[in-house]
């Protein structure tokens, strides 16, 4: 008969069997109930977190539109304020200008005064007298020197003005700038969502950047720059007024003044045709000199050269005799007079560069003194004009200073004459 090959195992009771299936069952309906709480957190927490998200991206949108409003309000109260600066700088730089060419025009007047005194001085004897004339050229000297100061000075304090009003401008560009930079990233920032292409996670975003200052300070340096601005275009209108008062006032006083001094004028002519002559007749022998001077001087350059290839030949012909083979290679009167030769052309070198330097420096001394011969019988040319001229100097006076421009040098005030083109071509050659 066949027998079972089982291996015999533990037997449980019955009650352990029951006992086993009671606690599974309570275990999983603990563990339902425990993930059925855990669910309704995690869907209460979800929701309360989506609703706060939405909320915290709604407010912050709202403040990004509203900080975006504020800067380009802002940006839009700096535009105005640039404009305004802009045409008050335009509008002081012209009145300065004018001030600087009725200061210009002071010029014409006090030349004519000084040049009827120096005139004067030419009197001799008894006719050396301290007459009405001479008395009212003085008070115009004094008239004409007193309006150039008020006038130079009002060009200073404009010129001044000018550059705190570039400096308030520039303080207004670079707030309007930096503005104009923060609405592009405010904007850029408002645009984002969660399907933008470009977010990704930073390194430590919440951070409190360098430099950073509180919204009240933002809005007092803006405030303070346009209160600046508007103080400077303030003083500016106000200088411009003054400025063209005493425009006006010098002009009135000066022409009073032109007025009160117009008289006859008896001139004498200095003696400068001597002097001029003897200049002349200087600059022609200096020009002489200066041409024979470069006819040596290209003698010389050209026996320089003459030497230097003779020098090149004996050094050439050592040189070459140096290859002479074995017992050929000796010291022969070939050699010495070859060497001597050398030695020869060097000292001749030497003395010929020696005094092509120093006929070099007297003609440069030559030149530079034909300058000054050239300069001073120009002087004397001016001097001799206005001299011929001073009849009718006064009259200058009385020509719109628009349609009158003198080519007068304000250093030596004498009129510049031009020069012939031959001394022109010595000057540049000077």
């Amino acid at each position: 008969m066949a027998t079972l090959s089982v291996k015999p195992g533990q037997r449980f009771t019955l009650p352990n069997w029951h006992t086993n299936s009671h606690l599974i069952s309570a275990d999983a309906e603990r563990q339902r109930s425990a993930s059925h709480q855990v669910r309704q957190e995690a869907r209460a927490l979800y929701n309360e977190t989506n609703n706060q998200t939405k909320w915290d991206e709604h407010d912050n949108h709202t403040r990004l539109a509203e900080r975006i409003s504020s800067v380009n309000r802002w940006k839009e109260t700096l535009d105005k304020c640039l404009a305004d600066i802009d045409a008050e700088i335009d509008a002081l730089a012209k009145v300065k200008e004018a001030a600087e060419r009725a200061l210009q025009a002071k010029n014409l007047p006090l030349d004519v005064s000084i040049e009827c005194l120096m005139l004067r001085e030419s009197r001799r004897a008894i006719d050396v007298v301290r007459d009405p004339v001479e008395e009212e050229l003085h008070k115009e000297v004094k008239v004409i020197d007193k309006a150039k100061r008020e006038l130079q000075q009002r060009v200073d304090e404009a010129f001044e003005q000018l550059c705190l009003l570039q400096e308030a401008r520039q303080q207004l560009s670079c707030d309007h700038r930096r503005k104009t930079e923060a609405l592009e990233i405010d904007r850029m920032c408002l645009s984002l969502n969660v399907n933008s292409p470009n977010i990704s996670f930073k390194v430590n975003p919440t951070r409190v950047p360098d430099g950073s200052i509180a919204l009240d300070e933002w809005e007092q340096n803006s405030q303070h720059n346009k209160e600046h601005a508007e103080a400077e275009m303030k003083a500016s209108t106000e200088l411009r007024e003054a400025t063209v008062l005493a425009i006006a006032q010098t002009n009135n006083e000066l022409e009073a003044q032109r007025v009160a001094t117009e008289f006859s004028l008896r001139k004498r002519i200095r003696d400068l045709e001597r002097a001029y002559d003897e200049l002349k007749w200087q600059e022609q022998n200096t020009l002489e000199e200066i041409a024979e001077m470069e006819e040596d001087i290209r003698r010389l350059e050209e026996g320089l050269r003459r030497k230097t290839k003779d020098l090149k030949v004996a050094h050439t012909r050592l040189e070459t005799r140096t290859y002479r083979p074995n017992m050929e290679l000796c010291r022969d009167q070939v050699q010495y007079g070859l060497t001597d030769e050398v030695h020869q052309l060097e000292g001749t070198i030497c003395a010929l560069r020696q005094k092509l330097a120093e006929s070099q420096d007297a003609l440069d001394a030559l030149y530079r003194q034909l300058h000054r011969i050239q300069t001073d019988t120009g002087y004397k040319a001016s001097s001799l004009v206005l001299d011929n001229k001073c009849m009718d100097s006064r009259r200058k006076l009385v020509v719109p200073a628009e349609k009158f421009v003198p080519e007068v040098n304000t250093f030596n005030r004498t009129v510049n004459r031009a020069l012939s083109p031959l001394k022109n071509g010595q000057l540049e050659l000077a």
